[in-house]
């Protein structure tokens, strides 16, 4: 089982980004333990993190035919990005949506997700544990469906 992981803007910076909200842990350490888990589960992972929205998109599309699901923390793009919610429904891959902090529990405009009505489901307020239970939950997902 393949899934590919897309962590979006300014994820690069975690451990030095406002640590109060998005804790002290790097995304080096972050895709470890994804890594780790991925092992435990049987499934293999491809990480990429990216400043751009137009590599995100490229790579939710070039997905089909390789990937059986997709683990995003689309990041701020989760409250401005059609075209990533466009991309993501177009492919038809089963998507979890992640976040460190509960985006509901922030600024107004963070709670407002044009990914998560095209996604299998969203985690957030975990820190990096989201990723984690994200994981889990799209290899449960797949596993159920059979997709």
């Amino acid at each position: 089982m393949k899934i590919l992981v897309l962590h979006g803007p300014n994820l690069n910076l975690l451990g030095t980004r406002e640590p109060d909200i998005y804790g002290r842990m790097t995304l080096e350490r972050i895709n470890a333990d994804l890594m780790d888990l991925a092992a435990e589960l049987g499934c293999d992972l491809t990480i990429l993190q990216s400043n751009s929205e137009g590599e995100i998109i490229d790579s939710i599309q070039s997905a089909v035919g390789t990937f059986l699901g997709i683990l995003i923390n689309p990041a701020g793009y989760t409250h401005t990005s059609v075209a990533i919610r466009d991309a993501i429904a177009a492919v038809g891959l089963p998507a979890v949506e992640v976040h460190l902090s509960n985006i509901h529990a922030r600024e107004e405009f963070r709670s407002h997700s044009f990914i998560s009505p095209v996604a299998v489901g969203q985690i957030c307020g975990f820190g990096a544990d989201s990723y984690l239970l994200g994981l889990r939950a799209l290899h449960g997902h797949i596993n159920k469906t059979g997709e």
